[in-house]
């Protein structure tokens, strides 16, 4: 019997480059608190949650990120089943994928493909939508949600509405337009067309069967890719080989502008993609001169503009207006507040520039919890590193150089060869070139201690590992 709840697929792979530097390769933006105290990613999953609406969520990430989604969802107490994708291939692949998984569980599943980067402040005005878009899909069509726009936006694209379907809350979709310019977008918030939000609800067997008419060679990947897939750790990892053969497309070019089972319900839920320093502003709350602040900041004389800071940079402006400044620990972004769609391009300069800052942060993020960079020179590096309670890293050894671990917080228990030896606050331990050693931390407490790697090649790629409880190679 096909399950009434909807299925939520949240997507999760993407590298938000354009809220550069908090938002990187190595952390994008779906996994920083932008707006509030919890990521995009937990507050979609934190949406999804009513029992009597919605079954256990999907999340389709990459390997890069399966464990930061993995602790993000124990930081909210909530499960999920984990999916893989072994490279990017677009939302067109990822949607087949939902389907393929979802027709699995049923051939009538009806499913929410959903951004896990944008912002919806009404949960209430979502869960309606979802109901209405759920009827509609259980007629046979695809669903989009379509915001009404509250200005003449240049950065969303649109969708022309048309009549109502069946007499539900549910129209059709007349045609789907791309980012206008800005005549134009006025104009078609005069003639009430609609954004597109890029989420959809439809039933698996339908979906799957439009992509088959439209895209035969993504549905062919998506369903082998499926078929083939493998069980890590509690990971399920797509077939590589065949979801490489999925043509890279999105879903709005491979089905949406082409299906005649379009249909859109409209929706004031308070959206935004958050897909520039921009829109974070607008989501954010103001002060009197109109500004937002975060972090350690001082504004003075200035007004319109968003001043962020990391905690250990003391950031303060002065005599500015429609700005965007943002200083975390190795970069600072200043642009005009009309500008911030311009950062991706910015980005792109970087990366040509092998600027390790374009895609790393100083902050690399690690099942068991993280390193962070402190200092380096032609020899040496140093390192903060904070272990996670009953965490431990993998098995390893060196090439190339040695360390010196400083405990500073908590208790290590540290292996080297044969002998294994607990390491408390305030002494050290040393591992030559060549040492099998782990670190591991067996108390109720995060350990942090203070690593200085001395050799002649400090690259994270030499690192030999021998046993991995993460199952790392």
């Amino acid at each position: 019997m096909t399950s009434e709840l909807l299925t939520p697929v949240i997507m999760c792979g993407g590298a938000g480059t354009r809220l550069w530097p908090v938002s990187r390769e190595s952390m994008p933006k779906q996994f920083v608190p932008l707006i509030g105290d919890r990521s995009t990613f937990q507050q979609t999953i934190e949406r999804v949650r009513d029992p009597e609406l919605f079954a256990r969520p999907i999340v389709i990430t990459n390997g890069d990120f399966r464990f930061i989604v993995a602790e993000q969802l124990r930081e909210i107490d909530a499960q999920a089943d984990i999916v893989l994708e072994p490279m990017r291939r677009d939302s067109g692949p990822a949607v087949a994928v939902a389907a393929a998984l979802a027709e699995q569980r049923d051939p009538g599943t009806t499913v929410l493909v959903l951004a896990a980067d944008h912002l919806i402040r009404d949960g209430q005005e979502f869960r309606a939508a979802c109901r209405s878009a759920a009827k509609a899909a259980a007629e046979g069509l695809i669903v989009t949600f379509g915001i009404r726009p509250t200005s003449p936006a240049t950065n969303y694209g649109y969708i022309r509405p048309g009549a109502k379907l069946n007499g539900g809350a549910s129209l059709a979709v007349e045609a789907f337009v791309e980012k206008p310019d800005a005549a134009t977008a006025a104009r078609y918030l005069a003639e009430h067309y609609l954004w597109n939000s890029g989420n959809f609800t439809f039933r698996a067997n339908i979906m799957l069967s439009e992509i088959e008419s439209f895209e035969p060679a993504m549905a062919d990947a998506a369903r082998a890719a499926v078929a083939g897939a493998t069980r890590d750790l509690d990971f399920t990892r797509l077939a590589a080989e065949p979801f490489a053969r999925a043509p890279r497309k999105s879903i709005d070019y491979a089905v949406m502008e082409r299906t005649k089972l379009a249909a859109v319900v409209p929706a004031d839920m308070g959206w935004s993609d958050i897909g520039s320093w921009s829109a974070v502003w607008k989501g954010l709350d103001h002060d009197a001169a109109g500004n937002a602040t975060s972090g350690p900041v001082v504004v003075l004389d200035s007004r319109n503009s968003l001043v962020r800071a990391d905690d250990n940079v003391l950031t303060a402006v002065i005599g500015v207006d429609d700005i965007i400044v943002v200083a975390t620990g190795d970069a600072v972004l200043v642009a005009a507040r009309d500008k911030a769609e311009e950062v991706k391009a910015l980005v792109e300069q970087l990366r040509a520039q092998n600027r390790r800052e374009a895609v790393e942060h100083r902050r690399i993020y690690r099942p068991w919890g993280y390193y962070q960079g402190v200092d380096a020179g032609g020899r040496y590096q140093v390192k903060r590193i904070m272990v996670k309670p009953g965490a431990r890293l993998s098995l390893q050894k060196h090439f190339h150089r040695a360390e010196h671990w400083v405990v500073v917080i908590g208790t290590a228990e540290v292996t080297i060869g044969e002998a294994i030896s607990t390491v408390h606050e305030n002494e050290s331990v040393y591992i030559p070139i060549g040492g099998v050693h782990r670190l591991a931390n067996p108390g109720k407490i995060a350990l942090e201690l203070i690593e200085v790697q001395v050799g002649s090649y400090l690259g994270e790629d030499d690192i030999v590992r021998l046993d991995d409880v993460y199952g790392r190679g």
